[in-house]
Protein backbone atom coordinates (compact mmCIF):
# COMPACT_ATOMS: atom_id res chain seq x y z
CA UNK A 1 0.00 0.00 0.00
CA UNK A 2 1.54 3.47 -0.70
CA UNK A 3 2.31 5.61 1.82
CA UNK A 4 0.43 8.23 1.03
CA UNK A 5 -3.01 6.15 1.26
CA UNK A 6 -2.96 5.41 5.23
CA UNK A 7 -5.36 6.91 7.03
CA UNK A 8 -3.98 9.40 9.24
CA UNK A 9 -0.73 10.54 7.92
CA UNK A 10 -1.64 13.47 6.36
CA UNK A 11 -3.59 16.25 7.20
CA UNK A 12 -6.22 19.19 5.82
CA UNK A 13 -6.65 22.63 6.90
CA UNK A 14 -5.43 25.68 6.55
CA UNK A 15 -2.45 25.12 9.64
CA UNK A 16 -0.79 27.87 11.40
CA UNK A 17 2.92 27.06 9.52
CA UNK A 18 4.52 30.08 8.30
CA UNK A 19 3.77 32.39 4.66
CA UNK A 20 7.33 33.22 4.72
CA UNK A 21 11.12 31.35 5.42
CA UNK A 22 12.52 32.11 8.56
CA UNK A 23 14.53 35.34 9.16
CA UNK A 24 14.82 39.05 8.24
CA UNK A 25 12.70 39.11 4.98
CA UNK A 26 13.70 40.56 1.43
CA UNK A 27 12.65 44.04 0.63
CA UNK A 28 12.11 45.12 -2.87
CA UNK A 29 13.16 49.03 -3.04
CA UNK A 30 16.73 47.94 -0.91
CA UNK A 31 17.03 44.84 -3.49
CA UNK A 32 16.76 47.40 -6.27
CA UNK A 33 18.95 50.25 -4.70
CA UNK A 34 21.71 47.25 -4.16
CA UNK A 35 20.99 46.38 -7.70
CA UNK A 36 21.35 49.92 -9.06
CA UNK A 37 24.84 50.80 -7.27
CA UNK A 38 26.12 47.17 -8.56
CA UNK A 39 25.35 47.81 -11.66
CA UNK A 40 26.97 45.52 -14.13
CA UNK A 41 29.53 44.14 -11.62
CA UNK A 42 30.55 41.05 -11.15
CA UNK A 43 28.67 39.21 -8.26
CA UNK A 44 32.01 37.75 -6.76
CA UNK A 45 32.11 36.78 -3.29
CA UNK A 46 35.89 38.29 -3.04
CA UNK A 47 34.08 41.92 -4.01
CA UNK A 48 32.29 42.27 -0.81
CA UNK A 49 33.69 44.66 1.16
CA UNK A 50 33.59 46.78 -2.36
CA UNK A 51 30.02 46.61 -2.57
CA UNK A 52 29.54 47.40 1.12
CA UNK A 53 31.51 50.60 0.63
CA UNK A 54 29.53 51.17 -2.19
CA UNK A 55 26.59 51.33 0.29
CA UNK A 56 28.19 53.23 3.07
CA UNK A 57 28.92 56.18 0.41
CA UNK A 58 25.54 56.32 -0.89
CA UNK A 59 23.41 56.24 1.85
CA UNK A 60 25.90 57.17 4.69
CA UNK A 61 25.19 53.81 6.96
CA UNK A 62 24.46 49.99 5.99
CA UNK A 63 20.65 49.42 6.93
CA UNK A 64 19.58 45.55 7.57
CA UNK A 65 17.24 45.78 4.53
CA UNK A 66 20.38 46.98 2.68
CA UNK A 67 22.48 44.19 3.85
CA UNK A 68 19.87 41.41 3.70
CA UNK A 69 19.21 42.89 -0.26
CA UNK A 70 23.22 42.83 -0.65
CA UNK A 71 23.32 39.13 0.51
CA UNK A 72 20.06 38.04 -1.81
CA UNK A 73 22.49 39.60 -4.61
CA UNK A 74 25.23 37.70 -4.19
CA UNK A 75 23.87 34.31 -2.95
CA UNK A 76 25.69 34.48 0.20
CA UNK A 77 24.19 34.26 3.78
CA UNK A 78 23.40 37.21 5.86
CA UNK A 79 25.58 36.00 8.55
CA UNK A 80 28.33 36.28 5.95
CA UNK A 81 27.76 39.87 5.06
CA UNK A 82 27.30 40.66 8.60
CA UNK A 83 30.15 39.75 10.31
CA UNK A 84 32.09 41.17 7.47
CA UNK A 85 30.44 44.41 7.77
CA UNK A 86 30.63 44.72 11.76
CA UNK A 87 34.69 43.80 11.60
CA UNK A 88 35.49 47.11 9.97
CA UNK A 89 35.83 50.49 11.81
CA UNK A 90 34.51 52.70 9.13
CA UNK A 91 31.01 50.61 8.59
CA UNK A 92 27.60 51.61 10.05
CA UNK A 93 25.69 49.08 10.66
CA UNK A 94 21.90 50.10 11.35
CA UNK A 95 19.28 47.21 12.18
CA UNK A 96 15.71 48.40 12.19
CA UNK A 97 15.11 50.54 15.33
CA UNK A 98 17.84 52.21 15.18
CA UNK A 99 18.66 55.68 14.69
CA UNK A 100 21.11 56.38 12.01
CA UNK A 101 24.31 57.96 12.74
CA UNK A 102 24.24 62.00 11.24
CA UNK A 103 24.96 62.89 7.52
CA UNK A 104 28.42 64.33 9.09
CA UNK A 105 31.27 62.58 10.81
CA UNK A 106 34.39 63.78 12.45
CA UNK A 107 36.93 61.46 13.26
CA UNK A 108 39.87 62.99 15.34
CA UNK A 109 43.20 60.92 15.25
CA UNK A 110 44.25 59.99 18.94
CA UNK A 111 47.49 58.58 18.23
CA UNK A 112 50.47 59.51 19.94
CA UNK A 113 51.60 62.23 17.92
CA UNK A 114 48.19 64.39 17.55
CA UNK A 115 47.90 63.36 21.30
CA UNK A 116 50.85 64.89 21.97
CA UNK A 117 49.81 68.13 19.71
CA UNK A 118 46.66 68.44 21.88
CA UNK A 119 44.14 65.81 20.31
CA UNK A 120 42.10 65.20 22.98
CA UNK A 121 41.65 68.93 24.26
CA UNK A 122 40.24 69.22 20.58
CA UNK A 123 37.95 66.11 20.40
CA UNK A 124 36.50 67.50 23.01
CA UNK A 125 35.84 70.71 22.25
CA UNK A 126 34.58 69.84 19.21
CA UNK A 127 32.34 67.09 21.08
CA UNK A 128 30.82 70.35 23.04
CA UNK A 129 30.62 72.76 20.87
CA UNK A 130 28.97 70.62 17.69
CA UNK A 131 24.93 69.37 17.62
CA UNK A 132 25.04 65.72 17.99
CA UNK A 133 22.05 65.36 15.95
CA UNK A 134 23.91 66.64 12.87
CA UNK A 135 27.75 66.06 13.28
CA UNK A 136 28.99 62.95 14.95
CA UNK A 137 32.83 63.23 16.88
CA UNK A 138 34.74 59.89 16.90
CA UNK A 139 38.47 58.65 17.76
CA UNK A 140 40.12 57.36 15.68
CA UNK A 141 43.70 55.60 15.14
CA UNK A 142 46.15 57.13 12.99
CA UNK A 143 45.41 58.74 10.06
CA UNK A 144 48.79 58.59 8.52
CA UNK A 145 49.61 62.34 8.80
CA UNK A 146 51.18 62.50 11.34
CA UNK A 147 53.74 65.58 10.51
CA UNK A 148 50.69 67.80 10.67
CA UNK A 149 49.42 66.79 14.29
CA UNK A 150 46.72 67.32 15.33
CA UNK A 151 44.83 65.74 12.31
CA UNK A 152 40.77 64.95 11.79
CA UNK A 153 38.83 63.93 8.97
CA UNK A 154 35.61 65.88 8.22
CA UNK A 155 33.71 63.68 6.03
CA UNK A 156 36.76 62.56 3.48
CA UNK A 157 38.83 65.89 4.08
CA UNK A 158 41.74 65.58 5.96
CA UNK A 159 42.17 69.00 8.05
CA UNK A 160 45.41 69.26 8.76
CA UNK A 161 47.04 71.25 12.24
CA UNK A 162 43.41 71.28 13.02
CA UNK A 163 41.64 73.63 15.25
CA UNK A 164 37.69 73.87 16.38
CA UNK A 165 37.80 77.21 14.23
CA UNK A 166 38.95 75.11 11.10
CA UNK A 167 36.75 72.65 11.31
CA UNK A 168 33.51 75.36 11.32
CA UNK A 169 35.16 76.93 8.88
CA UNK A 170 35.35 73.95 6.56
CA UNK A 171 31.76 72.83 7.22
CA UNK A 172 30.50 76.17 6.57
CA UNK A 173 31.55 76.08 3.05
CA UNK A 174 30.54 72.63 2.76
CA UNK A 175 34.37 70.96 2.33
CA UNK A 176 34.24 67.93 3.81
CA UNK A 177 35.25 66.00 0.47
CA UNK A 178 39.32 64.78 -0.66
CA UNK A 179 41.65 66.97 -1.64
CA UNK A 180 43.52 65.27 -4.35
CA UNK A 181 47.04 67.52 -3.92
CA UNK A 182 49.71 68.08 -6.98
CA UNK A 183 51.57 65.28 -8.37
CA UNK A 184 53.07 63.72 -11.05
CA UNK A 185 50.54 61.74 -13.65
CA UNK A 186 50.67 59.17 -16.29
CA UNK A 187 52.16 61.94 -19.11
CA UNK A 188 54.55 63.67 -17.15
CA UNK A 189 56.14 60.18 -15.85
CA UNK A 190 56.10 59.01 -19.25
CA UNK A 191 57.94 62.06 -20.74
CA UNK A 192 60.77 61.58 -18.20
CA UNK A 193 61.38 57.88 -19.63
CA UNK A 194 58.69 56.21 -17.59
CA UNK A 195 57.74 52.50 -17.99
CA UNK A 196 61.13 52.12 -20.57
CA UNK A 197 62.55 49.66 -17.99
CA UNK A 198 59.62 48.16 -17.76
CA UNK A 199 59.11 47.66 -21.69
CA UNK A 200 62.87 46.24 -22.06
CA UNK A 201 62.53 43.99 -18.85
CA UNK A 202 58.79 42.88 -20.52
CA UNK A 203 60.74 42.24 -23.64
CA UNK A 204 64.01 40.43 -22.93
CA UNK A 205 64.62 40.63 -19.45
CA UNK A 206 66.76 38.03 -17.76
CA UNK A 207 65.28 37.46 -13.71
CA UNK A 208 68.22 35.88 -12.19
CA UNK A 209 69.98 39.31 -13.61
CA UNK A 210 67.31 41.43 -12.01
CA UNK A 211 67.30 39.33 -8.84
CA UNK A 212 70.86 39.46 -8.44
CA UNK A 213 70.72 43.16 -9.04
CA UNK A 214 67.92 43.66 -6.30
CA UNK A 215 70.07 41.70 -3.83
CA UNK A 216 73.42 43.45 -4.54
CA UNK A 217 71.92 47.11 -3.97
CA UNK A 218 70.85 45.48 -0.55
CA UNK A 219 66.80 46.37 -1.18
CA UNK A 220 64.69 44.98 1.61
CA UNK A 221 61.03 44.55 2.41
CA UNK A 222 60.34 48.24 4.15
CA UNK A 223 56.81 47.39 5.51
CA UNK A 224 58.46 46.29 8.62
CA UNK A 225 59.81 42.81 8.04
CA UNK A 226 63.53 43.67 6.20
CA UNK A 227 63.51 40.41 4.08
CA UNK A 228 65.71 40.51 1.17
CA UNK A 229 63.51 41.49 -1.92
CA UNK A 230 64.78 39.61 -4.90
CA UNK A 231 64.71 36.40 -2.19
CA UNK A 232 61.08 36.79 -1.62
CA UNK A 233 60.94 37.13 -5.42
CA UNK A 234 62.59 33.70 -6.07
CA UNK A 235 61.13 31.76 -3.82
CA UNK A 236 56.81 32.85 -4.79
CA UNK A 237 58.61 32.40 -8.66
CA UNK A 238 59.41 28.89 -7.89
CA UNK A 239 56.03 27.92 -6.63
CA UNK A 240 53.28 26.35 -9.57
CA UNK A 241 51.38 28.71 -10.65
CA UNK A 242 49.33 30.53 -11.15
CA UNK A 243 50.64 33.18 -9.10
CA UNK A 244 49.34 36.50 -7.83
CA UNK A 245 50.88 39.82 -6.46
CA UNK A 246 49.62 42.13 -3.43
CA UNK A 247 50.71 45.33 -2.75
CA UNK A 248 50.20 46.04 0.91
CA UNK A 249 49.63 49.62 1.01
CA UNK A 250 48.00 49.47 4.63
CA UNK A 251 50.09 51.86 6.18
CA UNK A 252 48.52 52.15 9.35
CA UNK A 253 51.22 51.64 11.80
CA UNK A 254 50.89 55.21 14.55
CA UNK A 255 53.61 57.63 13.37
CA UNK A 256 54.11 55.96 9.85
CA UNK A 257 53.23 58.08 6.22
CA UNK A 258 56.08 57.47 4.07
CA UNK A 259 54.08 55.28 2.04
CA UNK A 260 51.81 58.00 1.56
CA UNK A 261 54.31 60.90 0.97
CA UNK A 262 55.75 58.96 -2.25
CA UNK A 263 52.20 57.71 -3.62
CA UNK A 264 50.85 62.08 -3.72
CA UNK A 265 54.24 62.75 -5.23
CA UNK A 266 55.19 59.79 -7.80
CA UNK A 267 53.16 57.29 -7.79
CA UNK A 268 54.35 55.48 -11.19
CA UNK A 269 57.65 54.65 -9.80
CA UNK A 270 55.66 52.67 -7.26
CA UNK A 271 53.27 51.26 -10.43
CA UNK A 272 56.27 50.71 -12.60
CA UNK A 273 58.11 49.07 -9.99
CA UNK A 274 54.82 46.84 -9.11
CA UNK A 275 54.68 45.67 -12.53
CA UNK A 276 58.15 44.79 -12.84
CA UNK A 277 57.54 42.37 -9.66
CA UNK A 278 54.74 41.15 -10.77
CA UNK A 279 56.67 40.20 -14.58
CA UNK A 280 59.36 38.95 -12.21
CA UNK A 281 57.04 36.31 -10.21
CA UNK A 282 54.40 35.49 -13.69
CA UNK A 283 51.73 37.28 -11.68
CA UNK A 284 48.16 36.38 -13.44
CA UNK A 285 46.73 39.50 -11.46
CA UNK A 286 47.92 42.44 -9.07
CA UNK A 287 45.81 43.75 -6.34
CA UNK A 288 46.42 47.12 -4.25
CA UNK A 289 45.15 46.70 -0.80
CA UNK A 290 44.71 50.57 0.46
CA UNK A 291 43.74 51.74 3.38
CA UNK A 292 40.68 53.57 3.73
CA UNK A 293 42.71 56.54 5.14
CA UNK A 294 43.87 57.80 2.45
CA UNK A 295 41.20 58.90 -0.01
CA UNK A 296 43.37 61.48 -2.40
CA UNK A 297 45.87 57.73 -2.69
CA UNK A 298 43.11 55.89 -4.07
CA UNK A 299 41.31 59.04 -6.44
CA UNK A 300 45.02 59.00 -7.62
CA UNK A 301 45.43 55.29 -8.26
CA UNK A 302 41.89 54.51 -9.39
CA UNK A 303 43.35 57.13 -12.10
CA UNK A 304 46.93 56.40 -13.00
CA UNK A 305 45.67 52.58 -13.50
CA UNK A 306 42.64 53.64 -15.92
CA UNK A 307 45.71 55.92 -17.68
CA UNK A 308 48.13 52.43 -17.54
CA UNK A 309 44.95 50.78 -18.98
CA UNK A 310 44.35 53.08 -22.11
CA UNK A 311 47.67 53.58 -22.88
CA UNK A 312 47.99 49.43 -23.51
CA UNK A 313 50.73 49.08 -20.75
CA UNK A 314 48.59 46.79 -18.69
CA UNK A 315 45.73 44.78 -19.92
CA UNK A 316 41.61 46.18 -17.95
CA UNK A 317 41.48 44.71 -14.90
CA UNK A 318 44.73 43.21 -14.24
CA UNK A 319 45.20 45.71 -11.78
CA UNK A 320 42.73 45.56 -8.62
CA UNK A 321 42.67 48.23 -6.68
CA UNK A 322 41.12 47.05 -3.15
CA UNK A 323 39.85 49.56 -0.77
CA UNK A 324 40.54 48.77 3.27
CA UNK A 325 37.52 49.77 6.16
CA UNK A 326 39.82 51.01 8.83
CA UNK A 327 41.50 47.91 10.72
CA UNK A 328 44.72 48.21 11.32
CA UNK A 329 45.41 44.16 11.45
CA UNK A 330 44.88 44.49 7.39
CA UNK A 331 48.91 45.52 7.64
CA UNK A 332 50.10 41.93 8.51
CA UNK A 333 50.46 40.10 5.21
CA UNK A 334 47.39 37.19 5.56
CA UNK A 335 44.78 39.32 7.34
CA UNK A 336 45.60 41.57 4.09
CA UNK A 337 44.67 38.94 2.12
CA UNK A 338 41.80 37.96 3.67
CA UNK A 339 40.46 41.48 3.17
CA UNK A 340 41.26 40.92 -0.33
CA UNK A 341 39.24 38.09 -0.75
CA UNK A 342 36.57 39.99 0.61
CA UNK A 343 36.41 39.34 4.42
CA UNK A 344 37.19 39.81 7.85
CA UNK A 345 40.91 40.77 8.24
CA UNK A 346 42.09 37.50 10.65
CA UNK A 347 45.34 36.33 10.24
CA UNK A 348 46.29 32.85 9.06
CA UNK A 349 48.26 30.54 11.02
CA UNK A 350 52.11 29.82 9.60
CA UNK A 351 52.97 28.11 7.64
CA UNK A 352 52.56 27.40 5.06
CA UNK A 353 53.25 30.96 4.19
CA UNK A 354 51.30 33.19 1.99
CA UNK A 355 54.62 32.97 -0.26
CA UNK A 356 52.88 29.39 -1.37
CA UNK A 357 49.19 30.04 -0.45
CA UNK A 358 48.34 33.18 -0.41
CA UNK A 359 45.32 34.80 -2.12
CA UNK A 360 42.57 32.18 -3.33
CA UNK A 361 45.46 30.40 -1.73
CA UNK A 362 47.48 30.01 -4.37
CA UNK A 363 51.40 31.47 -3.96
CA UNK A 364 51.28 35.17 -3.63
CA UNK A 365 54.24 37.83 -3.58
CA UNK A 366 53.50 40.59 -0.68
CA UNK A 367 55.65 43.40 -1.02
CA UNK A 368 55.25 46.66 0.39
CA UNK A 369 54.22 50.20 -1.64
CA UNK A 370 57.87 51.94 -1.01
CA UNK A 371 59.74 48.43 -1.52
CA UNK A 372 57.94 48.53 -5.51
CA UNK A 373 59.59 52.37 -5.31
CA UNK A 374 62.99 51.40 -4.48
CA UNK A 375 62.62 48.50 -7.38
CA UNK A 376 62.21 51.18 -9.94
CA UNK A 377 64.69 53.61 -9.15
CA UNK A 378 67.64 50.74 -8.45
CA UNK A 379 67.08 48.98 -11.63
CA UNK A 380 66.91 52.34 -13.67
CA UNK A 381 69.74 53.95 -11.96
CA UNK A 382 71.18 51.20 -10.18
CA UNK A 383 71.79 49.36 -6.81
CA UNK A 384 74.60 51.94 -6.26
CA UNK A 385 71.88 54.44 -5.32
CA UNK A 386 71.58 52.30 -2.43
CA UNK A 387 74.55 49.96 -1.94
CA UNK A 388 76.92 52.84 -1.99
CA UNK A 389 75.77 55.30 0.56
CA UNK A 390 77.08 54.54 4.05
CA UNK A 391 77.17 55.39 7.91
CA UNK A 392 77.76 53.45 11.17
CA UNK A 393 78.54 50.68 9.13
CA UNK A 394 75.23 50.13 7.90
CA UNK A 395 74.88 50.70 3.99
CA UNK A 396 71.74 51.75 2.26
CA UNK A 397 68.94 54.13 2.22
CA UNK A 398 66.09 54.57 4.75
CA UNK A 399 62.86 56.70 5.01
CA UNK A 400 62.22 57.87 7.92
CA UNK A 401 58.40 59.24 8.91
CA UNK A 402 59.21 61.66 11.82
CA UNK A 403 57.30 63.38 14.16
CA UNK A 404 56.53 64.38 17.30
CA UNK A 405 58.78 67.52 19.18
CA UNK A 406 60.53 68.42 16.45
CA UNK A 407 60.48 71.63 14.47
CA UNK A 408 60.27 70.03 10.71
CA UNK A 409 58.52 66.88 10.99
CA UNK A 410 57.63 64.59 7.80
CA UNK A 411 59.40 62.38 5.87
CA UNK A 412 63.71 62.41 5.86
CA UNK A 413 65.68 60.22 3.50
CA UNK A 414 68.42 59.46 5.61
CA UNK A 415 71.17 56.99 5.58
CA UNK A 416 70.68 53.95 6.89
CA UNK A 417 72.88 54.40 9.76
CA UNK A 418 71.53 56.97 11.33
CA UNK A 419 70.95 58.05 15.01
CA UNK A 420 68.39 59.60 16.57
CA UNK A 421 70.08 62.14 16.54
CA UNK A 422 70.62 62.55 12.86
CA UNK A 423 66.64 62.21 12.30
CA UNK A 424 66.60 65.34 14.89
CA UNK A 425 68.78 67.16 13.01
CA UNK A 426 67.52 66.43 9.68
CA UNK A 427 63.84 67.46 11.25
CA UNK A 428 65.31 71.03 12.45
CA UNK A 429 66.14 70.05 15.79
CA UNK A 430 63.78 69.77 19.10
CA UNK A 431 61.41 72.43 19.41
CA UNK A 432 62.20 75.25 21.50
CA UNK A 433 62.23 74.65 25.25
CA UNK A 434 62.04 70.67 24.47
CA UNK A 435 64.78 68.31 25.59
CA UNK A 436 64.99 65.03 23.93
CA UNK A 437 63.83 62.26 26.48
CA UNK A 438 62.39 59.65 24.73
CA UNK A 439 61.95 58.60 20.79
CA UNK A 440 59.81 55.74 19.20
CA UNK A 441 61.98 54.41 16.81
CA UNK A 442 59.49 52.11 14.78
CA UNK A 443 55.85 52.79 16.41
CA UNK A 444 54.24 51.68 19.01
CA UNK A 445 55.35 47.82 17.95
CA UNK A 446 58.85 49.34 19.13
CA UNK A 447 57.98 50.44 22.35
CA UNK A 448 59.81 53.34 23.96
CA UNK A 449 63.93 54.12 23.88
CA UNK A 450 65.08 56.81 26.34
CA UNK A 451 67.53 59.51 25.68
CA UNK A 452 70.85 58.24 26.16
CA UNK A 453 70.40 55.19 23.70
CA UNK A 454 71.15 58.41 20.77
CA UNK A 455 73.91 56.12 19.25
CA UNK A 456 71.97 53.20 18.07
CA UNK A 457 71.77 53.26 14.05
CA UNK A 458 67.99 53.32 13.54
CA UNK A 459 68.48 50.38 10.56
CA UNK A 460 67.22 46.55 10.32
CA UNK A 461 68.50 44.26 12.82
CA UNK A 462 70.50 47.10 15.09
CA UNK A 463 67.72 47.63 17.97
CA UNK A 464 66.73 43.46 18.59
CA UNK A 465 69.44 43.54 21.16
CA UNK A 466 67.99 46.08 22.90
CA UNK A 467 64.30 44.84 22.91
CA UNK A 468 62.97 46.96 19.93
CA UNK A 469 63.15 47.05 15.72
CA UNK A 470 63.11 49.58 13.14
CA UNK A 471 59.84 48.70 11.51
CA UNK A 472 58.70 50.83 9.13
CA UNK A 473 60.79 53.74 10.39
CA UNK A 474 58.19 55.29 11.99
CA UNK A 475 59.92 58.16 14.71
CA UNK A 476 57.74 60.19 17.66
CA UNK A 477 60.45 62.07 19.32
CA UNK A 478 59.37 63.23 22.91
CA UNK A 479 60.54 65.46 25.05
CA UNK A 480 61.03 66.33 28.77
CA UNK A 481 57.50 67.81 28.71
CA UNK A 482 56.14 64.23 27.87
CA UNK A 483 55.34 61.27 30.40
CA UNK A 484 56.68 58.03 29.19
CA UNK A 485 54.33 56.33 31.24
CA UNK A 486 51.15 58.24 29.37
CA UNK A 487 52.97 57.38 26.01
CA UNK A 488 52.95 53.64 27.10
CA UNK A 489 49.34 53.70 27.70
CA UNK A 490 48.47 55.40 24.69
CA UNK A 491 50.25 52.53 22.46
CA UNK A 492 48.66 50.01 24.70
CA UNK A 493 45.34 51.81 23.89
CA UNK A 494 45.85 51.45 20.31
CA UNK A 495 46.43 47.78 20.27
CA UNK A 496 43.40 46.87 22.48
CA UNK A 497 41.28 48.99 20.48
CA UNK A 498 42.81 47.25 16.57
CA UNK A 499 43.14 43.66 17.75
CA UNK A 500 41.23 41.48 15.89
CA UNK A 501 40.07 39.56 18.79
CA UNK A 502 40.37 36.17 16.88
CA UNK A 503 42.67 34.67 19.68
CA UNK A 504 43.00 35.13 23.61
CA UNK A 505 46.20 36.10 24.58
CA UNK A 506 46.04 39.43 22.29
CA UNK A 507 42.11 40.00 22.57
CA UNK A 508 42.34 39.61 26.47
CA UNK A 509 45.85 40.57 26.82
CA UNK A 510 46.09 44.34 25.70
CA UNK A 511 42.40 45.11 27.40
CA UNK A 512 44.11 43.69 30.79
CA UNK A 513 46.94 46.17 30.29
CA UNK A 514 45.48 48.81 29.74
CA UNK A 515 43.63 48.70 33.18
CA UNK A 516 47.22 47.71 35.19
CA UNK A 517 49.03 50.78 33.47
CA UNK A 518 46.25 52.90 34.73
CA UNK A 519 46.95 52.28 38.17
CA UNK A 520 48.97 54.21 39.93
CA UNK A 521 51.83 52.40 40.51
CA UNK A 522 52.51 49.38 37.82
CA UNK A 523 52.25 45.57 39.23
CA UNK A 524 55.53 45.07 37.13
CA UNK A 525 55.96 41.04 37.99
CA UNK A 526 52.11 40.40 36.50
CA UNK A 527 52.87 43.11 33.55
CA UNK A 528 56.20 40.93 32.76
CA UNK A 529 53.83 37.68 33.10
CA UNK A 530 51.02 38.75 31.20
CA UNK A 531 53.86 40.04 28.31
CA UNK A 532 55.33 36.80 28.07
CA UNK A 533 52.43 34.92 27.41
CA UNK A 534 51.00 37.40 24.85
CA UNK A 535 54.53 37.19 23.12
CA UNK A 536 54.62 33.24 23.57
CA UNK A 537 51.58 32.48 22.67
CA UNK A 538 49.31 35.29 20.39
CA UNK A 539 48.96 34.11 16.59
CA UNK A 540 50.12 37.65 14.86
CA UNK A 541 52.47 40.06 14.95
CA UNK A 542 50.34 42.36 17.04
CA UNK A 543 49.95 40.66 20.33
CA UNK A 544 53.62 39.32 20.11
CA UNK A 545 54.65 42.70 19.71
CA UNK A 546 52.38 44.92 21.90
CA UNK A 547 54.37 44.06 25.45
CA UNK A 548 56.99 46.01 23.25
CA UNK A 549 56.40 49.71 25.33
CA UNK A 550 54.96 48.02 28.44
CA UNK A 551 58.48 46.21 29.19
CA UNK A 552 60.31 49.12 27.90
CA UNK A 553 58.88 51.82 29.69
CA UNK A 554 59.53 49.81 33.26
CA UNK A 555 63.32 49.17 31.78
CA UNK A 556 64.47 52.49 30.92
CA UNK A 557 61.56 55.07 33.05
CA UNK A 558 61.28 53.11 36.37
CA UNK A 559 60.72 56.26 38.37
CA UNK A 560 57.40 56.77 36.39
CA UNK A 561 55.62 53.31 36.79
Amino acid sequence: MALDDRSGVWKSGKGKGRRTPKGRQLEDQAWEEVRDLLGDAPRRRDLLIEYLHLIQDKFGHLSAAHLRALAEEMRISQAEVYEVATFYAHFDVVKEGEVPPPALTIRVCDSLSCELAGAQQLKTALEDGMDPSQVRVLRAPCMGRCDTAPVLELGHNHIDNATVEKVEAAIAADDTHTHVPDYEDFAAYRAEGGYEKLAEIRKGGDFETIQQTLLDSGLRGLGGAGFPSGKKWGFVRAEAGPRYLAVNGDEGEPGTFKDRYYLERTPHLFLEGMLIAAWAVEAKTCFIYMRDEYPAVLKILAKEIKALEDAGIVEQGYIELRRGAGAYICGEESAMIESIEGKRGLPRHRPPFVAQVGVYNKPTLVNNVETLYWVTRVLREGGEILSSVEKNDRKGLRSYSVSGRVKNPGVHLLPAGSTILDIIEAAGGMLDGHTLKAYQPGGPSSGLLPAHMDDVPLDFDMLQPHGSFIGSAAVVVLSDKDSAKEAAINMLKFFEDESCGQCTPCRVGCEKAVKLMQADKWDQSLLEELSQTMVDASICGLGQAAPNPIRLTMKHFPDEV
